[in-house]
This record gives C-alpha cells, sequence and structure tokens, in this order.
C-alpha cells in the first residue's frame, strides 16, 4: 500500500497540485525524500519525526521512502511537513486514507507537534476549491483560508487534535470569516498648500492610471504629494482585493486573517537592488513592483537608483507582470502597478531655482538627467516641475481635501469603464485610459486636423517616438474626460503635450 496526500507548491501565485506517495518497507531504517525537494523540505524528515512521537504515535522504524509528484517540479518551503506527517501516519495504519482523500494539506510542524503558520494559503483554498475539495491548514491560517470560498476548512493547532477531529473524536469548528479588514489611513491632499499645477497633474494621474514624474528642488513637497496620491483613488474592486492578497498570502503579510482593501503604496528607496524590486532570491519571492500590484509605488530621488533597476522596470511598466526566469523555472508574478517618481533638477538640487545657484549650470542638470534612459522616459506619461512654494502666502489658503478630488475622479473612472465594457480589445485589461492598446488608441484618440498639425510639430521638434506619441493620446483621452467631452480638443492635447517638456 502507498498513502497519497494531496497539497500544493507555488509557481508564482499560482498553486499547483502536488502528491505526497509515502511507502513504509521492510529493510534498513531509512527516511529518504525524493522528488526535487529543496533545504526546507529535506530537513522536515526531522521535524516530522519528531511531531508523530511527540503525538505518542510510535514511530516505524523501517524504510520510509517519500516521492513529490510530479517529480521534475522544484519543491520549496515548509508546508509540506503536515502532508508528509499523515502519509506516514496512514501507513502505519493509525489514519484511514479515504479520511483525508478529499483535502488539500499544508502545515509547518514543530518538534512538539504544534503546526504553525504557512504562506500562500488563499492562492491553495482557491485552488482547492476549484477542484471541490477542502483544506487542512494550520489553525493561524484559518481566518485567511475562509475567504477562498465555500469549502470544507479544518484548521488545527496541533497534530493531536487534528487526528481526534478526523477520526471522529472531537469536532474542530471551520473558523469564521473576519470581517475586520485591513485598512490603511493615507494622508489628505488638503494639507499640501499651493502646488495648484502638480495638483492638477496628480488628479489626471489618478483618473487615467498614469504614469507620473515630479522634477524639483528639495522641499518643494513632491514626497508629500506622492504619498497622498492613493487618497484620491477608486477603492479596490473585487477582483483586485483578490489579487492584492493573493500576492500578500504568499508573502506572509496578512494579519490575523484581514484581508487587505486598500491599495497598496510602497515607498522603495534608491538602494533597493533588483532581486528586491521585480522579486528572486532562492524562492523567487515577490518583490516590490508585485507588492504594489494593484497600487501605487513611489521612487524618491529617481536619479540616484541604478540604472538596471530602473531599465528592470520596463517590462512591469508595459505588460502588467513581472518573469522571472531561472535556470530550472520560469515565474511570472502580477505587477499592474502606477509608478510615481520624484527627482532633483541636478546633483546639487538647485538648477532652475531663482534663489539658489548651481554652480555647475547647465552641465549639472545634463549629467544628472543622463542617468534615465530614454526608454524608460518614454514609459512615463505625465512630467512636471514642482516648484518651491512661498510658505507665508499661501499659509492660510483652503485646498481641496481628498475626498472631493475623488469623487471627480471616480467619475472620470465610470466614463472610461463604459466605453471600454464592450470592447474586446480591452477585455483583459483594466477600463481605464493607460491600458489601451494601439488599436484602442486609434478607435478612441481620434484627432482633428488642427490637433493633427500640433502634433505632428512637436513630433518633429521633440523627435519623440511612437511610444511617446501613444502616452501623449493617452493622457489628452484623460483630460477630455475630466471635462466629459466626447472628443479630444486642442487644450486637452496642449496639456498633454506640456508634460512632456522633459522628455528629448
Amino acid at each position: 500500500m502507498v498513502s497519497k496526500i494531496k497539497t500544493f507548491s507555488f509557481s508564482g501565485i499560482e498553486a499547483i497540485p502536488v502528491d505526497v506517495e509515502v511507502k513504509i518497507t521492510s529493510g534498513n531504517p531509512t527516511f529518504t525524500i525524493v522528488g526535487l525537494p529543496d533545504k526546507a523540505v529535506g530537513e522536515s524528515k526531522e521535524r516530522v519525526r519528531a511531531a508523530i512521537t511527540s503525538s505518542g504515535l510510535e514511530w516505524p522504524f523501517q524504510k520510509i521512502i517519500v516521492n513529490l509528484a510530479p517529480a521534475d517540479v522544484q519543491k520549496e518551503g515548509s508546508h509540506f511537513d503536515l502532508a508528509i506527517a499523515l502519509g506516514i501516519i496512514v501507513e502505519i495504519g493509525a489514519l484511514k486514507q479515504n479520511l483525508i482523500d478529499n483535502f488539500f494539506i499544508m502545515g509547518e510542524l514543530s518538534l512538539d507537534g504544534s503546526i504553525n503558520s504557512v504562506n500562500g494559503i488563499i492562492s491553495a483554498g482557491i485552488s482547492a476549491n476549484e477542484r471541490k475539495c477542502g483544506i487542512i491548514c494550520p489553525k493561524d491560517n484559518g481566518k485567511e483560508a475562509v475567504w477562498a470560498g465555500d469549502l470544507e476548512v479544518i484548521a488545527s493547532n496541533n497534530l493531536n487534535s487534528l487526528l481526534s477531529h478526523l477520526l471522529g473524536e472531537q469536532k474542530i469548528q471551520r473558523p469564521e470569516i473576519q470581517k475586520q479588514f485591513q485598512e490603511i489611513k493615507y494622508p489628505d491632499l488638503s494639507d499640501v498648500k499651493g502646488q495648484q499645477n502638480a495638483k492638477r497633474a496628480l488628479e489626471i494621474s489618478a483618473s487615467g492610471g498614469h504614469n507620473m514624474l515630479m522634477i524639483g528642488p528639495p522641499g518643494a513637497g513632491k514626497s508629500m504629494l506622492s504619498s497622498r496620491l492613493p487618497s484620491i483613488l477608486p477603492p479596490l474592486e473585487l477582483m483586485e482585493i483578490l489579487e492584492v492578497n493573493m500576492i500578500a498570502s504568499l508573502s506572509g503579510k496578512i494579519n490575523d486573517g484581514k484581508l487587505i482593501t486598500s491599495r497598496p503604496y510602497r515607498e522603495v528607496h534608491h538602494s533597493c537592488s533588483m532581486p528586491a524590486m521585480v522579486g528572486g532570491g532562492s524562492k523567487a519571492r515577490p518583490g516590490e513592483v508585485s507588492l504594489s500590484h494593484n497600487g501605487v509605488m513611489f521612487l524618491d530621488e529617481l536619479g540616484e537608483f541604478p540604472r538596471q533597476v530602473l531599465e528592470s522596470l520596463r517590462q512591469p511598466l508595459e505588460n502588467g507582470k513581472i518573469t522571472i526566469a531561472r535556470a530550472n523555472c520560469h515565474i511570472s508574478y502580477p505587477a499592474d502597478f502606477q509608478l510615481i517618481s520624484s527627482m532633483n533638477p541636478c546633483k546639487c538640487g538647485f538648477l532652475g531655482d531663482a534663489k539658489r545657484e548651481c554652480r555647475r549650470a547647465p552641465h549639472c542638470g545634463e549629467e544628472y538627467k543622463s542617468r534615465i534612459s530614454g526608454p524608460f522616459l518614454d514609459r512615463i506619461d505625465i512630467i512636471i516641475h514642482v516648484n518651491q512654494v512661498d510658505i507665508f502666502a499661501n499659509k492660510n489658503q483652503e485646498s481641496e481635501n481628498s475626498q472631493e478630488i475623488s469623487d471627480r475622479v471616480i467619475k472620470v473612472r465610470e466614463i472610461q469603464k463604459e466605453r471600454y465594457s464592450s470592447d474586446i480589445d480591452m477585455q483583459k485589461n483594466k477600463k481605464i485610459n493607460s491600458h489601451m492598446n494601439n488599436k484602442a488608441i486609434e478607435k478612441y484618440c481620434n484627432l482633428d486636423n488642427d490637433c493633427e498639425k500640433i502634433l505632428k510639430i512637436f513630433v518633429e521638434k521633440s523627435q519623440s517616438s511612437m511610444r511617446g506619441v501613444n502616452r501623449i493620446l493617452k493622457v489628452s483621452r484623460t483630460i477630455a474626460d475630466m471635462d466629459n467631452s466626447k472628443n479630444i480638443q486642442q487644450h486637452h492635447l496642449l496639456e498633454a503635450i506640456s508634460y512632456r517638456s522633459f522628455v528629448k
């Protein structure tokens, strides 16, 4: 007899079914795990042995072979412990196979038989529910597992109580859905005094989901503006909440089963490495681009980031996903985020400042700008100059709060959603202007003769690429939507062109 226990391995956020096959035969008392296990899986032998004996069961001093099938898929993580332990318990006759045939099993074991929490339970629960199966998981993950759907969830804190439940000696109640959520209170835009042009650009960016770069001297308010962008964005939709929490679950960021319902906001330091940015490491975990999925990623001091880190953002900015290539696998994570970045105009930060002087102008600014490649800048829709404000002149000035601006942004998003709802070319994308492909741009960004002449003159003078032209048209479409205009007018196009003045 060979016992078979169902569990999962992960490729990105996708849960891949894995069969844990256990065979006990006569021979020298050895314990072997095959099927491409990593070090964490290989070390499970000692945890499983100690957990079974600590639970009062007799360890079989025979030859134990554990096969993780399919054998050509790399198995990573400690969540295989519980499945391996139950496979051995079935083999020694302490538990019947049919009692766990309809469950996927995940959990890490302690030496005393306790079952510790693991990552990726939401993805595992969704995959189990699709296969009409239940899930056995640690008690700490139970409130997280029930969000996966109407499936049977057995969440136990130790091996003894789990066996007692399966044998019918006691009952483990299904965890209740935690109705509390992880909500983030973002700062309000009314805190920013002055900077009306920057606020206008920020509202356009939020309305169409456009990437944005702010250039200005130190202390002008660039970081302050960026941190308030999430407060004017529309709330997450149901599928977006699910995607955000699948990534958070895999990264161990779900606290006490509370789902994240606010848009992520990731502020990345310029010392960030490439694996930390795009994902990777020994287990190819999600990076900042995936943790920012359906939210905002803010890069402060853009010119200080290593060039290779910035260039690595070109794929996710274009495709909304990131693929991590390894010798034995290719793993894809969703990475559809809105990029907001800021930088000084030059190394010292004073280029163009009327009150302070840059002693190496204009070479200081040209050298600093050259740190950012043209192809990367081509993926930025809006580039705005943020100047210093007179704090005394703007001290008593009233500013719109985030709720007022958010209401306008939501109305513009509704216009876009209605426009693209029946469009086949936009079905696989979000229904916002920044996600228009070439066919959608041709269809919805028609220009009259005067607008075409204006755009042609700009392209000839700036030598703008086709991608840059498409960015201008997308922003023009958003500005037109903000005016509730069916067609793109000259002033819409001119305003969009003004946001590309930094790109030459």
